[in-house]
């Protein structure tokens, strides 16, 4: 039995990919340190544990959820949006809960984009948007981000592009994997962009509260609905990865369009989960204060790290990753195979995003500091073997 032609250009994802190579070092007595993956390893919020406790006793609790969500966890979403981002969004039509953000990648992608159609898609920039643009039988069209533009589009350099078959264009602030915050300027240029050329906007937008003194919003700025839709998640801000659960918000129209794929795809979220959710959307401030603390200590450390490996790297940049250029003339994924071997510390080469990622690595905040010491003391003493040769 052949496989389909959609997945000609599919591979298997790169972490699913190489965490089996991880595994099996760790197997055999490595003494691996994780610094590829983005998994948070704070535990969630307390009260969110004991909300999803208590909910299992409910009498709705394991019965069939509505493909919109509990009214109560919508309008903790559009609370959230209010308190947070100063955005107003309808309770009841425009927000849709998702079992994760990244299922609503694909679940937008089936909505809007026919077969033969153009995305855009930022290079470097998350590999889903890719995957499934192919998996829709779309065409991807690649726009460079680099440092010296600060990690933004340049949409003077688009306008001179054959635009007339774009459909959708992903954005994603602050950036994943550099960091790079937006802006008002910014985000205002894109939906004039979008509206110009009638491009759906997707703002992917998981990192607002991970080391980032000014969250924002794209639909916080006015005209956004006509336009543009932005993905939210739990994972990061919450520590609720593996709870799958999130949501896409934009106007009433785009969503329905939206909601149409998704109720072929699942019978509703649990219920449990969205009462932790609730519960999560409704803590103050206090809480991001306390994570970002933590995450603050492990950034000096990963920055002491990518200092000894002689990366440069950028002190303004947000999200729970630090993005590291490598001296001249290395190769990422060599450098990431050196590390892992030789020193069995795992990081992400920037290939993987695309290859404006070339001569760049990743690491990851969600390790905690007594590994990152670890780490910090194989590189020094690495550093000081090469140097006693010379």
């Amino acid at each position: 039995m052949k496989a389909a032609e959609r997945l000609i250009h599919i591979k298997e994802y790169y972490f699913s990919r190489k965490l089996k190579e991880v595994r099996a070092l760790m197997t055999a007595g490595s003494p691996i340190i994780n610094m590829g993956i983005g998994s948070p390893d704070l535990e969630p919020p307390k009260n969110v544990i004991e909300a999803i406790q208590s909910s299992l006793l409910d009498v709705n609790a394991h019965k069939y959820q509505s493909y919109q969500g509990l009214p109560e966890f919508r309008n903790a979403v559009s609370e959230f949006y209010q308190k947070q981002f100063k955005v107003e969004v309808d309770t009841n039509s425009e927000v849709l809960p998702l079992m994760g953000s990244k299922e609503g990648i694909l679940h937008i992608s089936m909505a809007f984009l026919n077969k033969g159609d153009k995305v855009l898609i930022p290079n470097p920039g998350y590999p889903t948007y890719t995957s499934v643009t192919h998996l829709v039988e779309a065409t991807p069209i690649y726009y460079n981000l680099n440092e010296a533009n600060g990690w933004q589009p340049d949409l003077e350099a688009l306008e001179e592009e054959d635009l007339s078959n774009v459909k959708i264009m992903w954005v994603n602030y602050p950036h994943m994997p550099t960091g790079a915050k937006g802006s008002k300027a910014l985000f205002q240029k894109l939906i004039d962009f979008g509206k110009k050329h009638q491009i759906l906007i997707v703002n992917d937008n998981p990192y607002s509260f991970v080391l980032n003194e000014q969250p924002m919003s794209m639909l916080s700025l006015e005209g956004a609905k006509e336009i543009a839709l932005e993905l939210n998640s739990l994972s990061k801000s919450f520590n609720m990865a593996g709870w799958r659960v999130g949501m896409l918000l934009g106007n009433s129209d785009l969503l329905q369009e939206v909601l149409k794929v998704k109720t072929q795809m699942d019978s509703g979220m649990f219920y449990g989960i969205q009462k932790g959710a609730i519960a999560a959307l409704s803590l103050s401030s206090d809480w991001f204060e306390r994570i970002n603390k933590v995450y603050q200590q492990r950034r000096e450390l990963v920055w002491q790290i990518a200092e000894s490996l002689e990366c440069t790297f950028s002190k303004e940049s947000s999200g729970m990753f630090v993005w590291a250029k490598l001296p001249e003339g290395k190769n990422a994924e060599k450098v990431v195979d050196d590390l892992l071997y030789k020193h069995h510390i795992f990081i992400a080469p920037g290939t993987i995003f695309g290859s404006q990622g070339e001569g760049y690595i990743r690491f990851s905040l969600c390790v905690d500091e007594g590994q990152l010491e670890e780490a910090l003391g194989r590189v020094k003493n690495e550093e000081k073997r090469v140097r006693s040769k010379e």
